[in-house]
């Protein structure tokens, strides 16, 4: 049988009072409220059988009240269960709210995230990374939005153009590659093979398969515009 909202009250109510408060239900607009001396703020929690959207909103709102917001929801299940869990627990964070689960049996809640401001660390490196793909990227060949396999990369472009040369010269070097076509990393890209593009005839000398002749004419217009 699914887990009904009410099904949370009395394992969130437990957990709250083991730890000094006193706790009571449908105060105002909050599902539970949670009082624990004069000095210390109340804490207020949301009850949901599912994290969503509407849910966010309301802790939101809560937090007008006061800083120690939960959300209360029914325990994962599976591996997407988890994934999708785990994704929601990053957003309670950036939000500043704490984030309760409850399990089937109903005889716990258990505390993942307590509230607390958030300040976001910026990942330098990935923004290197990011900046590198934007500066070495030629145009603009994408669509935003478009599904993340049609997506030409930086190094899709360079493998392009390795293969619109062995196209037009035949099977070559690969510092010869590198130099007719200015890309540094024409022998890693051909010797890789990430695309199933190439091969390697001889000793340094690379040809393009019947894959990267398919490839040659799919990609048509993208070679067009790298010349």
């Amino acid at each position: 049988m699914p887990i009904k909202e009410s099904d949370l009250y009395l394992p969130v109510k437990s957990l709250l009072e083991a730890q000094g408060y006193e706790v009571k239900a449908e105060i105002g607009s909050a599902d539970i409220m949670a009082v624990r001396g004069k000095d210390e703020p109340p804490v207020i929690v949301e009850l949901k059988t599912g994290f969503s959207l509407a849910l966010v909103h309301q802790a939101i709102e809560r937090l007008k009240i006061t800083d120690l917001v939960y959300v209360a929801i029914p325990e994962w299940k599976g591996r997407s269960g988890w994934k999708a869990f785990v994704a929601n627990r990053i957003l309670c964070r950036r939000l500043g709210l704490g984030l309760i689960t409850v399990p089937k049996s109903l005889d716990k809640a258990d505390v993942h995230l307590d509230p607390a401001p958030y300040t976001p660390r910026k990942s330098k490196k990935r923004q290197d990374r990011m900046l590198k793909e934007f500066q070495h990227r030629v145009g603009d060949p994408n669509e935003g939005g478009i599904n993340k396999t049609k997506i030409i990369t930086s190094y899709r472009q360079d493998a392009l153009r390795c293969l619109a040369h062995l196209k037009k010269y035949g099977p070559t070097k690969a510092s010869e590659v590198a130099k007719a076509i200015n890309v540094e990393r024409a022998r890693p890209i051909m010797a890789d093979d990430h695309y199933g593009w190439f091969e390697r005839v001889e000793r340094g000398i690379y040809a393009i398969t019947p894959k990267g002749k398919a490839a040659a004419k799919e990609y048509k217009l993208e070679l067009k515009a790298l010349r």
